[in-house]
């Protein structure tokens, strides 16, 4: 009796032990009271690395110093453009499950462009350009995390969405967001939907009124720092760079004073669009109380100014060295305002991009690399009359996107033509073409030989109720552009290894050379929230990020 009576003590003494050391590793981690999600639009990873001696320590520097950098991060699709990588950085999903297959695709039903964000039963609030102000997340099907953060706690979360673009606000508001900020060119006013709201807020109205681009545009822009220290950029007038509108040439300084009450779009193309949409961010941050109640807010932030500015100067510009030199420093002072305005433990970052940028082909042609450029519309003007000349009907091409072409399904079927023929012949005379690679029918894209990772992102980038009927798959360095300037929406790298920090309450310091993916930043932050992935989501947590 006595053996048993000691067994059961010696047994509870031991489970309360036990007990008591797994109490003691359970860990409960203060949530951030605010999450600020910054996307950049066209920020290739080694843009922290070739300027990194530049920036100043609060800037870049800070958050991969006192933060997190998963530096092998990519994109696991094609197109790389920034529709589809917004919705993917916020729903941790793909094209094929989320829908949302480009900036625009076409509807072979309705033969339209469709554009991502298209919503004709919402009408424009804020504004006096009605069509910019209908759009909403409606052909997005699957939800985002911040739509999970407001079911998380009965919507007692406010999620708020800002950008020039509103295709960089709209898909990361998500279906259930308190607001979605964007820019109408036409007008300089920031503007939003009935999808959202019937009205601005009173302090939106007055910033409005304010026609605050006009304040940028008096500074011109000049280079940051003396011209001649800019020795990782080539030289300032090159002929394959695009100009700002009504410049005479491509070079410093930018005469932006000639648009002051004239032109408030040209602000997109400047540093000063990167600070224009912070200035409203601040606004929003302060005014909408984010971060002050019970429950975790969500600022979803997304910088376009690199990628007008990318798309026009290119990615060895000296416009591009200073725009990232000037975007250092505002992301520098946004930090230290939020230190100041939440706290400097009570928020959380990730900073980001939708995608890179390929280098001007004209650039790489300089250097004997490989390269060139392709128009798509030449593959619509050259085909569609050797298509009538052969089966006698017109148009059987019907457009263009996302490098693939859709086919006149009903024609096909009206005139009794063999598909698989008309497929064979049109990717024949495409592959002729000096720059492309390979060209297949999509339908075919599981038996096609293709090497595994491009396979895969063609794969995840497949929709089959949007995408086209035929792929084409360029040669590296080469793109659908012109003369001047270049693009991005491929599958190689330059357009999809991504810039991948993380900052903030509950972020460990450290770096991780693992591969990882856009899809992989959702289930983190769902870890860290301790709530639900998005219903579409794929990816899983990033290691080494979390404490």
């Amino acid at each position: 009796m006595y053996k048993f009576v000691f067994s059961l003590i010696v047994t509870f003494t031991t489970l309360t032990c036990y007990a008591q050391v797994a109490t003691a590793k359970i860990v409960n981690p203060k949530k951030p009271k605010l999450v600020v999600g910054i996307v950049i639009d066209q920020m290739r990873w080694d843009y922290l690395q070739r300027f990194q001696n530049r920036y100043s320590k609060n800037g870049f520097n800070r958050l991969i110093t006192q933060g997190y950098s998963c530096n092998q991060t990519y994109i696991p699709y094609t197109p790389s453009v920034t529709a589809v990588g917004h919705s993917c950085i916020y729903t941790g999903s793909m094209p094929a499950i989320n829908g949302i297959i480009g900036n625009n695709w076409y509807n072979t039903t309705t033969n339209k462009t469709v554009y991502c964000c298209d919503d004709t039963t919402v009408k424009c609030v804020g504004g006096g350009n009605p069509k910019a102000g209908q759009m909403s997340p409606a052909n997005m099907h699957t939800t985002t995390i911040t739509d999970e953060l407001r079911l998380s706690n009965n919507m007692q979360s406010k999620v708020i969405a800002v950008c020039i673009k509103d295709r960089g606000a709209i898909l990361p508001g998500g279906h259930t967001a308190n607001a979605a900020y964007w820019y109408d060119g036409k007008t300089g006013n920031w503007i939003s939907s009935t999808h959202y709201t019937n009205a601005l807020p009173a302090w939106l109205t007055a910033f409005n009124l304010q026609k605050n681009y006009n304040k940028y545009y008096a500074q011109n822009w000049n280079t940051l720092y003396p011209i001649n220290t800019y020795t990782l950029a080539t030289a300032d007038n090159m002929p394959y760079e695009a100009m700002l509108k009504n410049d005479k040439t491509p070079t410093f300084p930018h005469n932006l004073q000639q648009y002051i009450d004239t032109l408030p779009d040209q602000i997109s193309s400047t540093p000063y669009g990167n600070n224009f949409t912070i200035d409203v961010a601040k606004l929003a941050i302060q005014n909408e109380k984010l971060g002050k109640g019970t429950a975790t807010d969500f600022l979803a932030l997304s910088l376009s100014s690199p990628d007008y500015i990318g798309h026009k100067f290119g990615p060895n510009s000296i416009e591009m060295e200073d725009n990232y030199l000037r975007l250092d420093e505002t992301i520098s002072a946004f930090l230290t305002y939020l230190d100041s305005e939440i706290g400097k433990d009570k928020y959380t970052i990730f900073l980001t991009a939708d995608h890179g940028v390929a280098h001007i082909p004209a650039f790489n042609l300089s250097y004997k690399i490989p390269s060139g450029t392709i128009s798509y519309d030449y593959f619509l003007r050259k085909l569609n009359p050797l298509l009538k000349e052969k089966y006698g009907v017109s148009n059987l091409i019907l457009n263009e996107q996302n490098y693939q072409l859709y086919l006149n399904q009903k024609a096909i079927v009206e005139n009794n033509i063999n598909e698989e023929q008309l497929n064979n012949f049109i990717i024949k005379q495409c592959e002729a073409e000096s720059g492309v690679a390979q060209a297949f029918a999509l339908a075919n894209l599981s038996s096609t030989t293709l090497q595994p990772t491009i396979k895969d992102m063609l794969a995840n980038g497949y929709n089959k109720k949007r995408s086209g009927h035929i792929q084409l798959i360029l040669q590296p360095a080469y793109i659908d552009g012109g003369k001047t300037g270049t693009t991005h929406g491929l599958w190689n790298p330059y357009d999809t290894h991504l810039p991948m920090l993380w900052y903030g309450t509950g972020i460990n310091k450290g770096s991780n050379n693992n591969t990882m993916y856009m899809t992989d930043i959702v289930p983190t932050l769902a870890m860290l929230l301790g709530i639900q992935v998005p219903n579409g989501c794929v990816g899983n947590v990033m290691q080494g990020v979390l404490k």
